[in-house]
C-alpha cells in the first residue's frame, strides 16, 4: 500500500477558459479562443508540476473549447509527503473534497475531457469530486493521464465508474515528472513536441479531431 502511494504523481496548473463560454473560476476567469469542434468542448484538469497542465494545453491547441484548472477549495500542502498522507486519508475513507472550481451550465457541453495524474495508482480526489458534482448523461468523456511510470492504475476505469451514463473514450497516456524524485515539469522542449505528436495521433484516432 505505502509503495503505491509513494508513486504518487502530483501535478498542478493555472486556469484559463474559452471567451464564449460562461465558467466561473475564482483565480482567473479569463478567456482563451480555440478552434472549435462542433458542439462545445470542456478540458478540465487537476495538475501540481504542471505535466497535466501541458497535456490539457497541447489539447486545447488542437480541439478548442473551454480549458479549466481544477482547484480545491483548500490546497493540498506543499509537502510532498504530507500530501501522500491526506491522499491516502481520503482514499480511505472516500471523502471528496471541496472544489474551488465552479463550472456554469455544465449542461452546454457535449464534449469534456478530464485531465489527472496517477495518484497512489487511483484517481485523484479531487477528480472524484468533480465527476461526482455534475450530470455527465448523455455526454461523451475524454480521459488523459501523466504519470511517474507506473501508468493509469485504476483511474481510467473509475471515469467509466464514475460516468455510467456517458461515453468514455479510449484515453491519453504518457510519462510526466516524478515529485517523489525530484522530476516537477518534464513535458516541455522536445518533450512537448512528441508528446504533442502522441496526442494529435490520438484525437485522430477517436475522432475527435476536426
Amino acid at each position: 500500500m505505502m509503495h503505491a502511494l509513494l508513486t504518487l504523481v502530483l501535478l498542478v496548473g493555472a486556469c484559463s477558459s474559452s471567451q464564449t463560454e460562461s465558467v466561473q473560476v475564482t483565480d482567473e476567469p479569463t478567456a482563451k479562443p480555440g478552434n472549435a469542434l462542433p458542439g462545445k468542448v470542456l478540458i478540465v484538469y487537476l495538475s501540481r508540476t504542471n505535466n497535466t497542465k501541458a497535456l490539457a494545453e497541447i489539447i486545447h491547441k488542437h480541439v478548442g473549447g473551454t480549458l479549466v484548472a481544477l482547484d480545491l477549495s483548500t490546497p493540498y500542502p506543499a509537502n510532498y509527503q504530507a500530501t501522500v498522507q491526506q491522499v491516502a486519508r481520503e482514499n480511505e475513507t472516500g471523502f471528496l473534497p471541496p472544489l474551488k472550481t465552479k463550472i456554469d451550465s455544465i449542461q452546454t457541453y457535449e464534449r469534456v475531457f478530464v485531465g489527472f495524474p496517477t495518484w497512489g495508482m487511483q484517481l485523484p480526489p479531487p477528480m472524484k469530486s468533480f465527476l461526482r458534482q455534475y450530470d455527465f448523461s448523455g455526454k461523451t468523456i475524454i480521459p488523459f493521464n501523466s504519470n511517474g511510470g507506473y501508468g493509469i492504475g485504476s483511474t481510467f476505469d473509475t471515469v467509466k465508474q464514475l460516468c455510467p451514463n456517458s461515453n468514455v473514450l479510449e484515453g491519453f497516456t504518457i510519462r510526466g515528472g516524478s515529485e517523489r524524485d525530484g522530476q516537477l515539469l518534464v513535458i516541455q522542449g522536445d518533450k512537448a513536441k512528441e508528446a504533442e505528436t502522441t496526442i494529435v495521433t490520438w484525437l485522430r484516432k477517436i475522432n475527435v479531431l476536426k
